[in-house]
C-alpha cells in the first residue's frame, strides 16, 4: 500500500493531489491542503457552515454566519452551542496548521457577551503549547464590530501525524 494510502487509512483525510516540494514533501499550499482535509468535514461544512477565513503556522480563524432560524435557542436568542461548535471547529483546524490531527481532551469557553442574527462571527486561534502528545489551544470570538464575545482555553491530544505538512513553516 502507497504512503498515501496508509495515512488516509490512519487518519482518514483524503488523498490530495496538490503540489508538494520535491526535497521535503510538504505541501507547498499548506493552507490549501488543510482546507482540502476539512471540506469533507460534514459538521462544519454541511450543518454549520463553518467558513475556514485564515491559517497560518500554530494559528487559524474561522466564522459562521449566524442565523436566526438555524442558531436560536428558546429565549429567542444565539445559543451558546452554536458558538461552541464554532469554538471546537477551530481547534482541528489549528492542530493541522502544525502537522498534528488532534482530538479535544478538555474544553473550557467562558462568555462574555451575546450576539445579533445576521451578523458574522469569528474565532481566533493560536497554539499556547505544542508537546509531543498534548497541545494547548486559546482562542478568542469576535462579531462583526469587533466586540469580544467568548474565550476559549482547551487541550488537545494529538493523535497522529499529518503526512505533508511539517511542524514549522
Amino acid at each position: 500500500m502507497s504512503e498515501q494510502g496508509q495515512t488516509k487509512q490512519q487518519t482518514g483525510f483524503p488523498e490530495s493531489k496538490l503540489p508538494r516540494d520535491p526535497e521535503t514533501g510538504y505541501f507547498l499550499d499548506i493552507p490549501a491542503r488543510i482546507r482540502e482535509i476539512y471540506k469533507h468535514n460534514c459538521f462544519m461544512s454541511d450543518f454549520f457552515h463553518i467558513n475556514i477565513d485564515e491559517i497560518h503556522c500554530g494559528s487559524a480563524q474561522v466564522s459562521l454566519h449566524v442565523e436566526h432560524d438555524k442558531h436560536s435557542n428558546h429565549r429567542n436568542v444565539v445559543h451558546g452551542g452554536a458558538l461552541t461548535a464554532l469554538a471546537d471547529s477551530v481547534l482541528g483546524v489549528t492542530g493541522a496548521s502544525v502537522g498534528e490531527a488532534v482530538v479535544t481532551v478538555s474544553f473550557s469557553m467562558d462568555f462574555i457577551s451575546n450576539v445579533n442574527f445576521d451578523c458574522n462571527v469569528r474565532m481566533v486561534s493560536h497554539i499556547r503549547h505544542h508537546g509531543r502528545t498534548t497541545m494547548v489551544i486559546v482562542g478568542e470570538m469576535y462579531d462583526d464590530h469587533d466586540r469580544l464575545l467568548a474565550t476559549m482555553l482547551a487541550s488537545m491530544m494529538n493523535v497522529d501525524k499529518i503526512e505533508g505538512i511539517p511542524r514549522e513553516w
